[in-house]
């Protein structure tokens, strides 16, 4: 168990009516870690300390936010053992998940270092003479990023890792689920040298996170908001930041298929659909929630799908000799459950797992899921994938496109003219060809359409949502022509 305070100002401090909340295991029910809840009053102090510290770190050049970021990269990795034991300890997660979440983690840090002299601008022709017109990208502020608990590194320092290298400051709001994890990034850029009040953490119990979101988007220095985390939520934060007329970055939930085209290598597609959708316990926004088949194949594919699926035992991740591992807490497992029961009373077949213990759920296929049920169109978000059967290629883009998310999918067929065809017309961010659902690279655009939310994390896209655009112009000897 670990006691965690706030982080203002590079201090660790205490919330200021001293009060506390507590995240328990969800395997044990063993206190994992005690955090300072902050008050409305202690996120607004974060948010000032932010504001104070961004006219120095925005100009600070970008060889010295370089520095601290790759320095920062090897504090995070080197941080490995820590991130493994808070990540058990708060969300269940195995061994597996927990070290790439760092791996990853690292790689984003690394690639923001790069971006610090890729900020970059244009000269624009203009019309009045001896006027030299630019383009230029400048830091925004201050950029509010809030970041979930079921990757929670890679998402932790994917919200703020470009908005720093940018020159903007952060107070980042950590997850009610995983504190002690998301701290431990924090501490790595500390040890990286970040200077004073450049990035600021603030814990709170879970009631009292609307009003401190509230708060934090209505702050006048903030000019930024990124979100990754339910379509619920994230459509309050876009109403709150669309009436203070700040922008906001939203990475939401998913629902993604995997077509399986008459022509898949059926191997092939059956190892990516597991992967994308068990990999730590279905729980990523990009898992594998459908499975979208050809009739013509379906039986052989469904067969062996069953197969893959039985052999991935899920099990307490302390004991690590289970490729999976936990749910986050028992509401989530007894919610699967009744997706699971819906459908089947409905007249879908269970064809793998579709049992738990508590909070340990084994790897499930349910086959013949149909619109009538919940399955077929609610985030599960656990290790349960929905098969649909299909008559051609035109039902196909029409099933993968029926739900309201389009954050990723994935389309697999040898015939590769007709499944880039095929992957044209899904409506989603993201699609992979002969891949998973479940991929991301620290370097790319990631983000979904419809209800899977807006904007882009990674790379150059990264840039474009963490710095404002500004013409500027310098008048030459040139005398201008007033009318009046």
């Amino acid at each position: 168990m670990t006691d965690l305070g706030l982080l203002i100002n590079n201090e660790t401090v205490p919330a200021s009516n001293g009060a506390s909340f507590v995240r328990n295991n969800p395997m044990t029910g063993a206190l994992a870690t005690r955090a300072a809840a902050a008050s409305i009053e202690d996120a607004l102090r974060a948010a000032d300390a932010a504001a104070a510290a961004f006219p120095s770190w925005s100009r600070t050049g970008p060889g010295a936010r370089r520095k601290i970021l790759l320095a920062a990269a090897d504090a995070l990795a080197a941080k490995m053992p820590a991130f493994i034991a808070a990540m058990a300890e708060e969300t269940g997660a195995t061994a597996g998940w927990a070290g790439f979440n760092v791996m990853l983690a690292a790689e984003m840090l690394r690639e923001a270092a790069g971006l610090t002299t890729q900020i970059t601008g244009e000269i624009i022709p203009s019309n009045r003479p001896g006027s030299t017109a630019y383009g230029m990208r400048q830091a925004a502020g201050v950029v509010l990023s809030i970041a979930p608990w079921n990757a929670p590194v890679i998402l932790g320092v994917r919200s703020l890792a470009t908005p720093l290298a940018c020159g903007n400051t952060v107070v980042f709001k950590s997850s009610e689920i995983c504190p002690r994890t998301h701290r431990l990034i924090a501490e790595a850029l500390l040890k990286a040298g970040l200077p004073k009040g450049v990035l600021n953490v603030i814990s709170n119990a879970p009631a009292d996170a609307a009003g401190i979101v509230e708060a934090l988007i209505a702050h006048k220095s903030v000019r930024r908001v990124n979100f990754t985390g339910s379509t619920r939520v994230g459509r309050h934060i876009a109403e709150r930041a669309a009436h203070h007329l700040k922008p906001a970055l939203l990475e939401l939930g998913g629902k993604a298929p995997l077509i399986v085209l008459d022509d898949a290598d059926i191997e092939e597609a059956v190892a990516a659909a597991a992967f994308g959708a068990y990999m730590n316990q279905g729980q990523i926004c990009m898992s594998t929630e459908r499975i979208v088949v050809d009739q013509t194949i379906a039986d052989q594919f469904v067969a062996a799908l069953a197969a893959k699926a039985t052999s991935l035992k899920a099990g307490d991740p302390r004991e690590g000799n289970t490729p999976l591992g936990c749910l986050v807490d028992l509401s989530a497992a007894e919610r699967i459950d009744a997706l699971i029961r819906d459908a089947v009373a409905k007249g879908a077949k269970v064809v793998a797992g579709g049992t738990r213990e508590g909070v340990v759920m084994q790897a499930t296929v349910v086959d013949h899921v149909t619109p009538d049920m919940v399955l077929y169109h609610e985030e599960s978000f656990g290790p349960v994938v929905a098969v649909t059967r299909v008559g051609s290629v035109e039902d196909a883009i029409r099933v993968a496109n029926d739900t309201e998310y389009g954050l990723a999918a994935a389309v697999f067929g040898r015939d590769i003219t007709r499944a880039m065809s095929v992957a044209s017309q899904i409506e989603s961010g993201i699609c992979h060809i002969n891949g998973p659902t479940v991929h991301d690279e620290a370097q790319m655009p990631f983000g979904g359409v419809k209800a899977s939310g807006y904007g882009r994390f990674g790379g150059k896209a990264g840039i474009a949502e963490f710095t404002d655009l500004r013409w500027i112009t310098v008048q030459g000897a040139e005398h201008i022509h007033y009318p009046i």
